[in-house]
């Protein structure tokens, strides 16, 4: 194995672009000059079918490729739903045993997790699948919000397209942010995308409180954003005191009713620009006030300004 070689391990209903994509990055980084060498492999060496239809053949197997300098494990649809597909467990101890370096792209993490190498490690995944991430590997500190996480020699990224983030990452790490900036403006990518994974997620819905008197109070929030719903107001509305509102907010919801509404408030402040509204009008409309105050929860929230976001995901018009 050269210095640097890339060991991607693929793997029947693996996600295509989790593998791919990574290839893409190490590929035009070797062309730039970086010592690259990529080896596709499988856990026998074999060709494998991947998600949503395309046929990989591999010019490894897993124990071949052993020794590599830095191993990524891509996702697949099914893995934080099913048991790992067969050998493939086995090939990623196989590989991370002797790596410098070991990453996964998507629900790759939960491959990593299986293999016990998150363990006491930050992490994230997909954002659909990073409560299910932190419940398999409670030893894990999930990060559901980041793009790529990089803890120690272990490196894990969100979902899909987030594949081509971490390995920017790892070429900045490995030959400067020069050559990562060229890779990046020849794959007309970000090299370091602005926000994180909240802006591209659907809102998460809270679940269902266990109180009555809680429910209310959720489903008059969601009903109108922008109403008084200041902590006294909702107590009012509960029949309690302010005090055991936001005890029972802690426990039940697991945040505090300023926290909630204002998510509610972003929440419906996405959609009124999704729909054309101005930074003005959806910070009035959701509750939020002004256009500085929706441009401060933006960026606390979702790591964007309002404009960036709307540009970002307002349908454009063909002509």
């Amino acid at each position: 194995m050269s210095e640097r070689t890339i060991a991607i391990l693929v793997y029947d209903g693996v996600r295509l672009m989790d593998a791919t994509a990574p290839l893409e990055v190490f590929g035009t980084a070797a062309r730039f000059g970086a010592d690259y060498t990529t080896v596709l492999c499988s856990p026998d060496g074999g060709p494998v079918d991947a998600w949503p239809g395309a046929r990989l053949v591999p010019t490894a197997s897993a124990a071949e490729a052993a020794g590599a300098h830095t191993v990524l494990v891509p996702g697949s649809p099914e893995l934080p739903l099913r048991p790992s597909p067969e050998g493939v467990l086995e090939s990623v101890d196989a590989l991370a045993g002797k790596a410098e370096r070991v990453g996964s792209v998507c629900t790759g993490a939960f491959l990593l997790g299986r293999a016990g190498l998150l363990e006491g490690r930050r992490a994230t995944t997909h954002w659909r699948h990073a409560a299910a991430l932190a419940r398999a590997f409670p030893g894990t500190g999930v990060e559901p919000d980041a793009i790529y996480v990089a803890d120690g020699p272990v490196m894990t990224s969100a979902g899909v397209t987030a594949g081509i983030d971490l390995a920017l990452a790892m070429v900045e790490r490995d030959h400067g942010a020069a050559l990562a900036r060229e890779v990046a403006r020849d794959l007309v990518v970000f090299l370091q995308r602005p926000g994180g994974q909240s802006q591209f997620s659907v809102p998460a819905r809270t679940p269902r409180p266990r109180s009555d008197a809680l429910r209310e109070v959720l489903d008059a929030v969601a009903a109108d954003p922008a109403a008084d719903h200041s902590v006294g107001a909702l107590a009012a509305r509960a029949g309690t005191s302010s005090r055991h509102l936001s005890r029972l907010f802690r426990d039940q919801v697991g945040t505090t009713p300023a926290a909630h509404v204002e998510a509610v408030r972003v929440e419906a402040a996405q959609a009124l620009l999704e729909a054309g509204e101005t930074a003005a009008s959806a910070a009035r409309r959701s509750g939020l006030g002004t256009a500085e105050s929706l441009r401060r929860a933006f960026l606390r929230r979702l790591g964007v300004t309002p404009s960036a976001y709307r540009e970002r995901f307002t349908p454009r018009r063909v002509p």
